[in-house]
């Protein structure tokens, strides 16, 4: 007999194979939601609107779904448990974080009007309660989340964290930096290169404006730039390998560790990291980290460097596409001649 592992069996236990068990966090903020609020949520799996995403201020693109502003206190406190269960503590801290930096734009000055924490939408496509198959988002300003669950497997691309401003300069969070590490880790890496290595890494001298692929709805590779990890040191592998987990530290940790182990195994030599841009921190600079299987960007360009935009890719997995080719050719009511 196989040994089963603590990953599999956690989530087979957490979503099982049919939908969810009726204590899972998802299944108590459906049923605290009334038949209208239900009926802005809950959309079919192929709907149009699951494949489109954004980063952009809910004031300049209104989304699908029910605001969190439609909440009522117990509401928002079922659908924090439901959140809380797709992404780890540091990831839900740091949505947190980034949302509440629209009280920080307020205090600096900012539009109460356009700068609205409640502006964050929840969808759900499919019915969790029955489906073995279905996916769910959470978006707004600076955050979206997509996951796709598919007989208890779950795909979390794509995942896209931004923080504006980057660095809290005045106000009661001066000095706050809600994603540090991911900007701290690639200076550090880049420090941590030769002459000859920088060369390489630096693809260009003038940061991109954005991520390169902004909110398309599906990437693939970016022209392969930048030094391969084969040509890393052993301190500079780690340094690197430190920084996709860092990426991956948002959702939970055997998920997150298996992808890690994943890409170490299997593609690590082929990743390629890549730098545009002021080798300073306060001037526009943009990095990317490619592999076989995902893409990661960053940039730090928008109001004098101090805006950063930061987003995982999956070049087959986003929005579970390969997941769902899966679950359609293994289903035996799909297989089945009419």
């Amino acid at each position: 007999m196989k040994k089963i592992t603590l990953l599999a069996l956690a989530i087979a236990l957490s979503f099982g194979l049919m939908g969810l068990n009726k204590n899972d966090p998802t299944i108590s903020f459906l049923e605290s939601l009334n038949n209208e609020q239900l009926s802005m949520l809950m959309m079919p799996l192929d709907d149009t609107s699951r494949n489109f995403w954004h980063y952009l201020p809910a004031k300049m693109l209104p989304r699908t779904g029910l605001i969190i502003d439609e909440l009522n206190g117990s509401q928002k406190e079922k659908f924090s448990q439901m959140l809380q269960s797709f992404l780890s503590e540091s990831g839900y801290d740091k949505t947190r974080e980034i949302i509440d930096l629209e009280n920080v734009l307020i205090e600096l000055g900012g539009d109460p009007e356009f700068r609205d924490d409640g502006a964050y939408y929840i969808a759900v496509y499919g019915d969790p309660r029955t489906d073995s198959l279905w996916a769910w988002s959470f978006e707004g300003h600076h955050v979206s989340l997509n996951f796709t669950i598919s007989n208890g497997k779950i795909s979390t691309t794509p995942r896209f964290f931004g923080a504006n401003p980057a660095t809290i300069t005045e106000g009661s969070r001066k000095g706050e930096r809600v994603l540090q590490r991911e900007e701290d880790g690639a200076f550090e890496l880049l420090n941590s290169l030769s002459n000859q290595q920088k060369k390489v890494a630096i693809f260009q001298n003038a940061s991109f404006e954005d991520i390169v692929t902004t909110n398309a709805i599906e990437v693939g590779p970016l022209r392969p730039v930048g030094i391969k990890a084969t040509k890393l040191n052993a301190e500079q592998k780690n340094i690197l390998k430190q920084l996709i987990s860092e990426y991956l530290s948002s959702i939970p940790q055997p998920l997150a560790s298996k992808r890690e182990k994943k890409i170490n195994d299997e593609e690590f030599d082929e990743i390629r990291f890549g730098w545009a841009g002021s080798l300073i921190k306060g001037k526009g600079h943009y990095y990317r980290i490619q592999g076989k299987s995902f893409l990661i960007e960053f940039d730090n360009t928008q109001n004098n460097a101090n805006h950063i935009h930061t987003v995982w890719r999956d070049f087959d997995g986003d929005f579970g596409r390969d997941m769902i080719r899966e679950h359609y050719l293994n289903s035996n009511h799909h297989n089945k001649k009419e």
